[in-house]
């Protein structure tokens, strides 16, 4: 089971796919409207559970000395793909191996020859190891682009609410940014209770701040940027959302 992304999370990986090199933490914050800390911890986090697996350069090779980008269509017995991938690693020039469920060409082979003879020293090596090639091309030009629907324009203004998760029986588990003018910052969590503000049936379960998850006490205020997750076994409502939102979030919402 794949780790579960917030919203947070998703807007953390499309800023780093379209620049993970001119991308720091502050100006993700910015965009999220959590504290420079909270974006750090969680991109050590998503690295942690592998979601993040590296950060890579987009090289033109054609760029360095004319080299030849070259895509070798693969078929590998189906038994033996995951240890002939591990091999090709090993062959001088390949820079990129793509596993495909399907029977055949169910190995792609990205590599990169000084010339032509160096590119048929790839191919031979690869029918070598038992690789059966289906096809082969030189490599005109390859683009990558962020994952769209990771990104702030699919999802215009999520506002405080950062993740929902539905469970049994109504419950609902709710993760919310507080906003730096929302009505309950600077209040402490026994403050919250004295004033009920919160429905009797509401938990503050966590408050994720900078590198840190809290466990909340009676004393522990409410601060900008927080990210709070909360439990309702009836669902959270929205004069709740509120709370923790802008009051011109909470405006618009209402229009």
């Amino acid at each position: 089971m794949g780790h579960r992304l917030d919203e947070i999370d998703r807007l953390i990986l499309h800023a780093l796919m379209s620049d993970a090199r001119g991308t720091s933490a502050p100006m993700i914050a910015d965009e999220v409207s959590v504290s420079p800390g909270t974006i750090r911890n969680r991109i050590r986090q998503l690295e942690e559970y592998g979601v993040i697996t590296g950060y890579h350069a987009n090289v033109d090779f054609e760029q360095t000395g004319h080299r030849f980008t070259n895509l070798f269509v693969c078929t590998a017995p189906v038994p033996e793909r995951e240890r002939l991938s591990k091999l090709v690693r090993e062959i001088s020039g390949v820079v990129n191996i793509r596993e495909l469920l399907s029977g055949r060409g169910n190995l792609h082979v990205l590599a990169v020859g000084a010339d032509m003879n160096d590119v048929t020293r790839i191919g031979r090596e690869l029918s070598n190891l038992g690789l059966e090639i289906e096809d082969e091309n030189l490599v005109r030009r390859e683009s990558f682009e962020p994952y769209s629907p990771f990104g702030p324009n699919e999802r215009p203004g999520f506002g405080s609410l950062a993740d929902v998760v539905s469970l049994a029986g109504g419950s609902e588990v709710v993760e919310l940014v507080v906003a730096g003018d929302a009505s309950i910052v600077g209040k402490t969590l026994g403050e919250v209770g004295d004033d009920d503000l919160l429905d009797d049936d509401v938990l503050v379960v966590s408050i994720e701040r900078d590198d840190d998850v809290l466990t909340p006490r009676g004393r522990t205020a409410i601060e900008p940027d927080d990210v709070v997750t909360l439990l309702s076994r009836r669902g959270v409502g929205e004069d709740t959302i509120q709370l923790f939102s802008s009051p011109d979030e909470s405006a618009s919402t209402d229009d």
